[in-house]
């Protein structure tokens, strides 16, 4: 059966902070933001670059050097501060960087998902902590060693781990903005990750 977050007492809404990429908070999270809260969900996007943006991966990687690494994660713990310690942590390529450092210490998260980059599950994660990653194949971003470690750690860890490839989609295949935008992988992302946060759902599978 397909991992799903455990939700709230209602059972229909989950606490979600979506953590945007290296080129800054654009329309692509605040569209799947409004998507998800369509579907009853409470959605947060904090803005990890104090307002600026990139149009490039390079500029992006620039500004995140004049922002820096400490800034970011200081943001998204603030963004954090008042959520329920069961917030699901999704992370848009970047922001899985910054899945990866807050989980140690969100370990109560409802699940963990992972737009465009694997991140690394930590040594106190929960058991069967319910984990998505969704990205590209073939990826420079998301190297099939990255991957092999991600299911390693996932099967010591106990973690319940999904991953879904999306052959011949661009890094950035959900951005409709840019040119790797793929619109029917965006769209089976998507669903699947509605099905994630809608426990007895079936996403179409795991992929090994």
């Amino acid at each position: 059966m397909a991992a799903a977050v455990t939700l709230g007492q209602d059972g229909t809404m989950a606490h979600i902070a979506l953590f945007h990429s290296v080129l800054g908070l654009r329309p692509v999270e605040r569209l799947a933001a409004e998507r998800l809260r369509r579907a009853g969900h409470q959605v947060v996007t904090p803005d990890l670059f104090g307002g600026e943006t990139a149009t490039t991966v390079d500029q992006g990687f620039a500004l995140l050097d004049r922002v820096g690494w400490a800034a970011v994660t200081d943001r998204a713990r603030q963004a954090l501060r008042n959520l329920p310690d069961e917030t699901v942590l999704a992370g848009v390529s970047m922001g899985t960087g910054v899945v990866t450092d807050l989980w140690p210490e969100r370990t109560a998260t409802a699940g963990v998902l992972l737009l465009h980059a694997p991140a690394e599950v930590p040594a106190s994660v929960r058991p069967g902590t319910p984990v998505q990653l969704h990205a590209a194949e073939p990826d420079a971003f998301v190297p099939p060693d990255s991957v092999a470690a991600l299911h390693h750690a996932a099967r010591e860890r106990e973690v319940a781990l999904e991953v879904f490839r999306y052959p011949g989609a661009g890094h950035f295949y959900t951005d409709a903005q840019l040119d790797d935008h793929d619109p029917a992988a965006a769209e089976l992302t998507w669903r699947r990750v509605l099905d994630f946060l809608e426990p007895g759902a079936a996403s179409g599978g795991t992929v090994p």
